[in-house]
């Protein structure tokens, strides 16, 4: 072994490169053309040197959980960040599974990096807490020169600090609010950006029932001639017919609603901008589509989500809309819906199909989405690199058009709903296999079936050509835990891996979780749970905190249909590699597991 220890110190010395063949400011040149934060990571474990130059010259990082590492870390690591994004509580937090005081506190982040980040011009915070006196804080370190503010289904704060936002950031270029949680206290926020702000490119408080003056949209229109993006909360269209007048640069809307259907006489006037080609409209019914008809060939993004629509209306609307890129739907688009993208919109890039009314009484004849659909599509858009889709039935065949025909998928999303008593052909293995090796450059994967919807065989098939995937998503499948097993010896790059309503038990989960190297973060709901979290333990390494949300006490003596003790779908498992250590915020409800 002494013989081999000079080889590795003369490769690295041959990599670090001596500064009179590359001198200082030709690396610093050339990492600035260094994008991928994976790129940069292999870049700065080459020599001390390139690792001291990736520190100065990374303008942007995304931190993937909160919890991950310490604000005063990244600082030391990082001095002179421009872009900062944090993620806080799991996805599961979207869909009610997360307490509100599970914890994601912003506060130690603007605190601790707001101020001495002295180029910091952009941050975004994702599912976290933020208080107006976290605002208030980087308003008074950051507010003359932050450029973007994103608070992505954030809450905690009130239209005070955006008050404070919107007075003191005159070069604030994009306010993105969507789905946050607010405290309506006025709607002089509005007027003070409109009026402080007269750069603002981007502007979005989508879904957060926020008060609007149209007077206030339309000053904001004048005042703010770059003014491209705007989504706003609910507001009757006919009201923003001056605003639309004004806004001549808009290329992006989404928002406003028909408050009285049928009245084509007071939705009559309304003309939107010329550049618009980006739409999404709130309780669009069968009377007023007609407003978009004369501008539908020039769309390239449609969101008809929350529209009154019928399949035949969808029908007639896309038929119009060669061009679009991105669509959004609910499932009431139906197999003849999805029939009319395949053969109208071939340019499609990202298909999203949301779940309509589960009471099948209220769905339209026509509707829901199934293998037809989704064949129709995957043979007739060849561009699509993102789907998710929600649908009543799926076949084998179906997954097997997908890896055939959409080679550019980067992010696939299925959910099977269980409307249907009987599915057309379970298990999908095959399916799940061919669509896996087909869609090579496939980065984030999501199936979320129903019982029987995936064998052991099938789970092994994931993990064996996964190879590319980095995130992963799994509900309602295998059989046992050999099918997990399986799974898991195959997934050398997954990063994150969420599962929910599944057969496994805590052991081999733990020992799942110790077969895949790249692994960073993983959240469980739903697995054979006991009420310690005992068998947990066998994860345990270093770095690696363990969090454990043990079984309900009412349902605690609970057993499954075999006779098994200790099972509750609500018990929950998140474990993520830190840097920080412990974590200090835990709820009552969450018990962390540490070695002894």
């Amino acid at each position: 072994m002494g013989g081999e220890a000079p080889e590795p110190r003369r490769l690295s010395r041959a990599l670090s490169l001596d500064g009179s063949v590359v001198p200082e400011e030709a690396l610093h040149l050339v990492m600035g053309y260094v994008d991928h934060p994976r790129d940069r990571e292999a870049a700065s474990l080459v020599c001390r040197r390139w690792h001291r130059i990736d520190a100065l010259t990374r303008k942007h990082v995304t931190v993937p959980f909160c919890y991950a590492a310490s604000p005063a870390r990244l600082l030391a690591r990082f001095p002179r960040l421009e872009s900062l994004a944090v993620k806080g509580k799991p996805r599961a937090a979207m869909y009610g599974l997360i307490p509100d005081d599970w914890g994601a506190y912003a506060r130690p982040w603007v605190a601790e990096l707001a101020a001495p980040l002295e180029c910091l011009k952009t941050l975004h915070l994702r599912r976290m807490v933020v208080t107006d006196d976290d605002l208030a804080t980087l308003v008074r370190a950051r507010g003359h020169m932050l450029q973007e503010l994103k608070l992505d289904k954030c809450s905690g704060f009130s239209t005070d600090a955006l008050r404070l936002v919107a007075r003191s950031c005159r070069s604030l270029r994009t306010l993105f609010l969507e789905e946050c949680s607010i405290t309506d206290n006025g709607t002089e926020w509005l007027h003070d950006l409109a009026v402080n702000n007269p750069v603002l490119v981007t502007l979005n408080f989508y879904m957060t029932y926020l008060r609007v003056v149209p007077a206030d949209l339309e000053l904001l229109a004048k005042n703010c001639k770059s003014l491209i993006s705007l989504k706003i909360s609910d507001c009757d269209l006919s009201d923003l017919i001056g605003f639309f007048q004004m806004a001549t640069s808009l290329e992006e809307f989404a928002g406003a609603e028909f408050n009285e259907q049928g009245e084509l006489t007071k939705y009559g006037n309304v003309k939107f901008p010329s550049r618009l080609c980006s739409l999404g409209l709130t309780c669009l019914g069968t009377n007023e589509m007609h407003i978009i008809f004369p501008f539908s060939t020039v769309l390239k993004k449609l969101d008809l989500q929350y529209t009154f629509l019928t399949t035949e209306d969808h029908c007639q609307l896309i038929a119009k809309c060669p061009n679009l890129l991105v669509l959004a739907v609910r499932n009431v688009i139906g197999d003849r819906g999805l029939g009319v993208v395949a053969d109208t919109c071939k340019k499609l890039q990202r298909l999203r199909v949301e779940r309509g009314d589960d009471d099948p009484g209220l769905q339209e004849e026509q509707g829901g989405v199934s293998q037809v659909g989704l064949t129709a599509v995957a043979v007739g858009c060849r561009e699509l690199d993102y789907i998710a889709a929600y649908v009543s039935d799926i076949t084998n065949g179906a997954l097997e058009s997908i890896g055939t025909f959409c080679k550019n998928l980067c992010d696939f999303r299925l959910v099977l709903l269980d409307r249907q008593e009987r599915i057309t052909e379970l298990p999908l293995d095959n399916g799940v296999r061919a669509l896996l090796r087909g869609c090579a450059k496939l980065r984030r994967f999501a199936l979320y079936l129903r019982p029987g919807g995936l064998s052991d065989v099938g789970l092994g098939y994931i993990g064996q050509h996964s190879g590319t995937i980095q995130y992963m998503l799994l509900g309602n499948v295998g059989d046992t835990d050999n099918g997990l097993l399986l799974f898991a010896s195959g997934c050398v790059n997954l990063r994150k891996l969420e599962l929910r309503s599944c057969c496994f038990s805590e052991r081999a989960l733990a020992l799942a979780m110790l077969q895949m190297p790249s692994l960073r973060y993983v959240w469980v709901q739903g697995y054979k749970a006991s009420q310690t979290g005992r068998d947990l333990m066998l994860m345990a390494r270093p770095f690696w905190n363990i969090e454990f949300t043990p079984p309900s006490p009412e349902n605690a003596n609970r057993l499954t249909v075999d006779g098994e003790p200790c099972v509750d779908r609500y018990a929950q498992i998140l474990a993520y590699y830190s840097l920080a250590g412990k974590r200090s915020d835990c709820p009552q409800s969450v018990v962390p597991l540490y070695p002894a």
